[in-house]
Formats: C-alpha cells, sequence, structure tokens
C-alpha cells in the first residue's frame, strides 16, 4: 500500500502514522466516548457497577439488559461502545474466568480476569484484516484481595482505579465523583452516589430512559442486580431533585 496516499493510515490497522498514531484504534475510543456512560464504584464494603441504558421501543423486553454483565459470582462488568463486540468479550471473560477457577481451584481475581481481556483487545490492533473492539469495559468484583475496578478499553490498556466512568457523560460523572467520592464509604452510599452521577450527567430523561445496577458486597462477595422495581423508586427521587 502506498502509504502516501490520502487516507492510508486510516485504512491500515497495522500502520502507524508519521505521528505515531494508530487512527482505527483512535476511532474506536471515539466510539466509546459516544456510548452509554457506565460508570463503577470500589469502596471498602463492596463493588457498584451501573449503567444507563434506553428502549429502542415499546416492544423491547424492559427486563432484558444488554450493557451490565456478569462474569463470575463475585465479577461483573458494564460495557460503553458497541454492544455486540461487548457480548464476545464478555463471554471470553467468562470462559476465562471458568478456566482460572478450575486451573488453580480458586475464584479468579478481578485483575486477571480484565488482564486477560486487555491483551485480547491489544492482539486487535497488530492483525491486518481485523479492526479494533468499538468498546469499553469496567470490570469490578471482589476476591481475595478485596474490592477492585479495572478499566480497559480498544488499545488493549488495562488501568485499576477507585472509582470511574465512561461514555458520553464521563467527564461530568468523574467530575463528581472526584468532589464526593471516599474510598471508606458504605455500599448504600456508593449505590446512592452512582444513581445520582448518572441522573445528572444524563443529556434527557423520559420514560425510555432507565438505568442498571449491581453490587458485589465484600461479605456475600455474590454479583447482585438490584430489582428494577427498587431502582426505579430511587431514580424517581433524584430525578425529582435534578427537576427541582
Amino acid at each position: 500500500m502506498a502509504l502516501g496516499v490520502a487516507g492510508a493510515y486510516d485504512r491500515a490497522i497495522t500502520v502507524f502514522s508519521p505521528q505515531g498514531r494508530l487512527y482505527q484504534v483512535e476511532y474506536a475510543l471515539e466510539t466509546v466516548r459516544s456510548g452509554s456512560t457506565a460508570m463503577a464504584i470500589a469502596s471498602n464494603d463492596g463493588v457498584v457497577l451501573a449503567v444507563e441504558e434506553r428502549m429502542h421501543t415499546k416492544l423491547q423486553n424492559a427486563n432484558y439488559s444488554w450493557k451490565l454483565f456478569q462474569v463470575d459470582e463475585h465479577i461483573g462488568v458494564v460495557a460503553s461502545g458497541l454492544n455486540s463486540d461487548a457480548r464476545v468479550l464478555v463471554d471470553s471473560a467468562r470462559l476465562r474466568a471458568q478456566v482460572l477457577r478450575l486451573t488453580y481451584d480458586e475464584p479468579p481475581t478481578v485483575e486477571a480476569v480484565t488482564k486477560y481481556i486487555g491483551d485480547l483487545m491489544q492482539m486487535y490492533t497488530q492483525h491486518a484484516g481485523v479492526r479494533p473492539f468499538g468498546v469499553a469495559l469496567l470490570f469490578g468484583g471482589v476476591d481475595d484481595t478485596g474490592p477492585r475496578v479495572f478499566y480497559t478499553e480498544p488499545s488493549g490498556m488495562v488501568l485499576e482505579y477507585d472509582a470511574w466512568a465512561i461514555g458520553r457523560g464521563a467527564e461530568k460523572v468523574r467530575s463528581i465523583l472526584e468532589a464526593e467520592y471516599k474510598r471508606d464509604m458504605f455500599l448504600e452510599e456508593a449505590v446512592d452516589l452512582a444513581l445520582r452521577s448518572l441522573v445528572e450527567s444524563a443529556e434527557k430523561i423520559d420514560e425510555n430512559w432507565t438505568v442498571r445496577l449491581a453490587t458485589v458486597p465484600l461479605e456475600a462477595k455474590k454479583f447482585t442486580v438490584m430489582p428494577q422495581e427498587e431502582l426505579r423508586r430511587k431514580l424517581d427521587e433524584f430525578i425529582k431533585k435534578r427537576g427541582s
């Protein structure tokens, strides 16, 4: 391929531009930035995972979530970007978690599962004939090392956070977290902080907008999805405060 041709670096995932950039990876990150807002919070009491979802039609099953997933009994993940890519990566994470459990006869750590997915995403940045995954993931769970939250993105980078947000409303959520997050907060306080952050960062709240939320308490170490009825009551309180 002639690298002098305009747009050549855009089409070739394996070729760096003269500025040292991989444009296809950057485009994938733009997909994440325009995706639904997702966040994770780790406290000394456990982990909270939350993501906004919007129903596309009244015919859609409102109980089916496609952005919040369970990986293992003590690990969950939320996604922002292409949901189809997220589903494939989550399936790989589930398989890896089972392999680690069977190999070492103990629950896999959140870090080990996340790094495996990060390695998989990185591999798709250096082979011709493929494209990067257009999704970023926030893994959260409780293992023998305590409550942990990890982030991985299309480049394959893996980072650990106490609390983090991705997607279109991420900047506003992060500003709230930086001002109010405390590691020693109780799990219920982290739940309220997550819900309020998503409500305040939402571009539009109507009957089609909702949130999915799950917790992994420190003691139980069990991924638990909050029932929509309870979640709706909490959301209505914050939505009312936002409107006042």
